[in-house]
């Protein structure tokens, strides 16, 4: 079938991307589903930094490519074996596909699933196949979802199955923003009512762990950026103190507002340097936790003695460490009892030809959480 796709061409493109357009927006061949498979008619993409970091360059990945891994949408067809879900269901996409037995995904960490990583650096989907064609030649799949597109074929292990009744725009956001924001508040960083979280780095993942904190009744809730409008926005939705990361001293300023240090400090800015902020501001016995991804040439230093003598726990989550079959309706079951407000963090639709300004937005700290909507 012929779909309108965004496709990223090149990587490292000068910005304003609305005018050097690193994403081209075109006609496409995309072919139906086969074993395992399902044709997902688009509802929501959310525009999100990993898919920046790869349009900038910071994460490469083979091209052409149709960006795209945070989204929502409705079962169109689905492929043989496929038994779980038929034509109607609505779906959230996981940008990790899980296989169900390797190492990781026995121990119950489909987040680090082998072969779902191994495909997604290939560009193709967890059954090996290549669904997206331009002129007869391949176009790489982006995290095995492409959601930058009007319909995508994904491997069934990229869909986990939602309710219906809640907006399609919302379920969107669930994939990436919410079960990595949300998910390493209650999964990596076990927080309890009662304690003293920071959150680096205010965008969209950043922003929802905040919403996962207050949701966890958390006492004292940090929040650590430079952009103001953020820190003012993160006040809105429950922050009990607010720092800009740039000030010279926010690192006694934290510390003197937790007295000495937040039991668990959450990175999202993909930095080094927000990372080791997030070190530094956490108290002995604490645990500083980095969701970001930064460039994968940077390095990080830290005073390794403090892992010792102040029993220090440093430690990533990726996808929140979620479980996404699990956590998914999990998240969305506290959104739907007001517990979870994550549609306080969607700030614009788009359409489609819209999409390059979109990432000027999200670039300057414009926008929170945009999504393509094709419905």
């Amino acid at each position: 079938m012929r779909i309108k796709a965004a496709v990223l061409e090149e990587m490292g493109l000068d910005r304003p991307y609305g005018e050097t357009l690193p994403l081209k927006v075109q006609m496409i061949d995309l072919e139906g589903p086969g074993p395992g498979e399902v044709l997902v008619r688009m509802a929501a993409a959310g525009l999100c930094h990993s898919d920046l970091s790869v349009m900038e360059g910071n994460r490469p990945r083979p091209l052409p490519m149709v960006l795209g891994h945070e989204a929502a949408g409705i079962v169109e067809e689905v492929g043989p074996f496929v038994e779980d879900l038929k034509p109607g269901d609505h779906v959230a996409f996981v940008f990790v596909p899980s296989c169900g037995h390797c190492n990781p995904c026995s121990e119950g960490r489909p987040a680090l699933c082998e072969p779902g990583a191994a495909h997604n650096a290939k560009g193709d989907l967890t059954t090996g196949a290549t669904r997206l064609f331009r002129h007869g030649k391949p176009i790489h799949h982006h995290c095995g979802v492409s959601s930058f597109a009007e319909y995508a074929t994904v491997s069934r292990r990229s869909l986990v199955k939602i309710d219906p009744e809640v907006p399609l725009d919302i379920a969107g956001l669930m994939g990436c923003a919410v079960i990595t924001g949300v998910g390493t508040v209650f999964n990596a960083g076990e927080i309890k009512p009662g304690g003293s979280v920071a959150v680096i780095g205010l965008g969209g993942v950043g922003l929802a762990a905040l919403l996962g904190a207050v949701a966890a009744g958390c006492e004292t809730i940090l929040a650590i950026d430079r952009l103001e409008s953020k820190l003012e926005f993160a006040r809105s939705l429950g922050a009990t103190h607010t720092l800009r990361g740039d000030d010279p001293d926010v690192v006694g300023k934290a510390r003197e507002i937790t007295g000495g240090g937040v039991a668990v400090a959450l990175e999202f800015a993909g930095s080094v340097h927000a990372l080791e902020l997030g070190y530094a501001i956490t108290r002995r016995g604490g645990t500083t936790i980095t969701g970001g991804l930064p460039n994968p040439n940077a390095m990080l230093r830290l005073p390794a003695v403090t892992l010792t003598a102040e029993e220090r726990t440093l430690k990533g989550s990726y996808i929140g460490s979620s479980v996404p079959s699990r956590d998914i309706p999990r998240f969305l079951n506290l959104y739907k009892r007001g517990k979870l407000p994550v549609d306080k963090l969607l700030t614009g639709r788009l359409s489609l030809e819209e999409i390059n300004a979109g990432f000027d937005r999200l670039a300057d700290g414009a926008a929170i959480r945009q999504v393509v909507w094709f419905l």
